[in-house]
């Protein structure tokens, strides 16, 4: 998706203008190193082009841009909880609208934070003080850092993910390395399985690799790269593809889009709310992943 060509809303910097897409409002960045798209509803990353490379981030081309539907693709943020452990699935932080609170650029990059902190319609969804933060940094590489501080009186636990949507040339060429050799199965009803050194994807796939190396690599036969993911702050990497029936049912995605998609999520995985991780009064945590292609 191309969103260079938005009709622009404000400038604030030489590498940086505020673009408008349907009731969305998005940053853009242009840097001769990289340019990149961040979504200010959702906090959402949609786009990341090393300079000659194809997007290595995926977004639907039936995506909805209304401000109140989560965005199909990118590097949605799901916090403070990761699944359907409460109301609405993967947390609030994703559909709502957050603020740029610093940025700046040099020759090596652009660095754009923004800032969501407790109101009256997180307290609704979830009892907690917080402040959290999300980093993005646009250069040679793709880095994107949630911190997350307990304002409250009291400890609360979360969990959570960056759910990064990559893009491929064609799934049924393209493989997975260094996950890890064992995962929980979604499809199976969250049987613990042993796998092998590589995965293909030749059907529908929803894993929790619950012991994955720091980073996990993405072979691309089609594009001729190979798309590095690497974590920090995690205990888990998420592989999905939905495969043809489940994107057929989705008003959001194309019936081919499983094609040229793959998730793997930076994870802090946990079966419940409660068994969450528990961050004390006035303590900080810090979920990365870091996006490359070589």
């Amino acid at each position: 998706m191309d969103f260079s060509i938005l009709p622009v809303v404000s400038t604030l910097s030489d590498c940086i203008t505020i673009k408008q897409k349907n009731d969305i409002k998005i940053a853009c960045i242009d840097h001769p190193k990289a340019s990149a798209a961040v979504s200010l509803f959702g906090a959402h990353v949609l786009s990341y082009k090393p300079q000659g490379e194809e997007d290595l981030i995926w977004v639907s081309k039936n995506a909805i841009f209304d401000g109140q539907t989560a965005i199909r693709g990118g590097i949605p943020l799901c916090w403070p909880w990761f699944g359907k452990l409460a109301s609405p699935s993967h947390g609030f932080s994703r559909i709502q609208e957050w603020k740029i609170v610093e940025h700046r650029e040099n020759d090596q990059g652009v660095i754009v934070q923004l800032g969501l902190s407790t109101n009256e319609t997180t307290l609704t969804m979830w009892p907690n003080q917080f402040d959290a933060t999300l980093t993005i940094e646009v250069s040679d590489t793709l880095k994107v850092s949630l911190g997350v501080s307990n304002t409250d009186t009291k400890a609360w636990c979360f969990s959570g993910a960056l759910h990064s949507y990559l893009n491929v040339g064609d799934i049924l060429s393209s493989q997975v390395t260094q996950m890890g050799p064992t995962y929980i199965d979604s499809l199976l009803g969250d049987k613990v399985c042993e796998g092998g050194d590589t995965l293909k994807i030749d059907q529908e796939v929803d894993r929790v690799y619950n012991q994955p190396e720091k980073t996990v690599l993405l072979k691309d036969e089609k594009l001729n790269r190979t798309i590095s993911i690497t974590n920090t702050g995690h205990n888990s990497a998420v592989i999905w593809n939905p495969w043809q029936a489940n994107s057929e049912s989705m008003a959001d995605m194309a019936d081919d889009s499983y094609k040229t998609m793959l998730c793997i999520e930076s994870t802090l995985h946990a079966d419940s709310l409660e068994t969450g991780y528990s961050l004390e009064p006035n303590e900080r945590y810090i979920l990365t992943t870091e996006i490359s292609a070589r």
